[in-house]
């Protein structure tokens, strides 16, 4: 099958007009790269720090102003008046509310982000205990859609108008219609019902079996990934699509470069962006998918860990899940700028 790197353009003068690549003229050597990428990691932790402060300071303030009564709940009905009033005193919930944020903050940074009202168990230890699970299916999802949505993007670019781009395309347009949980519940009536191959529910700790903990990980991470896989495949092939008509690639297959040099050396890091900039968009989704993925596979992680701080009223389990998950979206937000910095000069933001 021809593809796009296979054809020639009939006229011989780009070959020696053409520049070989953008990539190949502009791109700073060595320190241009670092200096770019230290200038993102700045950029990125000024907005980064503020934007972490603005959304703890309005998490808290959701959990000041519900209604919550946490001496009422630790004490029980059957305290009174002045007992409540000397717990509010001794957990600082008597002071303004400026004064009770500060005092969250200086404790948050020390690591204490609380303790649970019913539990007693420090949100810190239910945090750590929780997160290896939601990491776990967050990054086994985002490594799947990663590689499912380059290659179909890729192959669909370079097969631009054939059989697969079209596939991909449709395939691509019906995924994304369908919300996570739909997939997961289609994924167990197929692999848990049907064909009953791999587990449907619970987590092993891979401490325990790797092989259990990955099998485990299977379903959940799959049915959260391939909405990701289908954005990343349609930007990816629309991005080397538009990259690969470019005048200095015509040019460089003209002077006789090889069709995976110009795809894998030129084409790649001028078209990659739109996707990059899509994975990254795509965390907040993996993470908030979480919360569904283990409600239905019954994963014990950080999202079932919110849940049901959120319908016990527990507040310190509720604002500590909502700031570490924004962290988790933030350090990610910045990796994705500092790639998009080392793949193109001209990215600024």
């Amino acid at each position: 099958m021809t593809t796009l790197l296979d054809r020639g353009t009939g006229t011989a003068d780009l070959a020696t007009s053409a520049p070989l690549a953008p990539t190949a003229r502009t791109a700073p050597r060595g320190g241009g790269v670092v200096r770019r990428v230290l200038r993102a990691l700045v950029r990125g932790f000024a907005v980064a720090v503020p934007v972490l402060f603005i959304t703890s300071f309005i998490t808290f303030l959701l959990g000041v102003f519900a209604d919550q009564q946490p001496a009422e709940l630790l004490l029980g009905e059957t305290a009174t008046r002045e007992d409540v009033a000397r717990l509010n005193a001794e957990m600082g919930l008597d002071q303004p509310v400026i004064v009770q944020y500060i005092t969250w903050v200086g404790n948050a940074l020390r690591g204490d982000l609380g303790t649970s009202y019913f539990t007693g168990i420090p949100v810190t230890d239910s945090i750590i205990q929780r997160l290896p699970v939601s990491l776990s299916i967050a990054i086994f999802a985002f490594l799947i859609a990663l590689v499912i949505g380059s290659l179909a993007g890729t192959l669909a670019a370079v097969r631009q108008g054939g059989i697969f781009d079209r596939a991909v395309t449709i395939v691509s347009a019906t995924i994304a219609t369908l919300p996570p949980f739909v997939l997961a519940i289609a994924l167990i009536v197929i692999f848990g019902v049907l064909w009953p191959i791999l587990p449907t529910g619970g987590y092993v700790d891979p401490a325990f079996s790797v092989s259990l903990w990955f099998t485990s990980l299977i379903l959940p991470a799959v049915a959260l990934s391939l909405d990701a896989a289908a954005d990343v495949a349609r930007q990816l092939r629309t991005g080397l699509v538009g990259t690969l008509g470019e005048n200095y690639i015509i040019g460089a297959r003209l002077r006789g470069l090889s069709g995976r040099r110009i795809l894998f050396v030129h084409a790649l890091r001028n078209g990659a962006g739109p996707a990059v900039a899509t994975l990254g968009l795509q965390v907040p989704r993996l993470i908030g998918g979480a919360v569904i993925a283990e409600a239905i596979f019954s994963l014990p992680g950080l999202g079932q860990l919110a849940r049901d701080g959120a319908m016990r009223g527990d507040v310190p389990v509720v604002i500590g899940t909502l700031v570490v998950t924004v962290g988790i979206v933030l350090i990610s937000s910045l990796l994705v700028n500092l790639v998009l910095a080392a793949l193109r000069p001209e990215v600024r933001r």
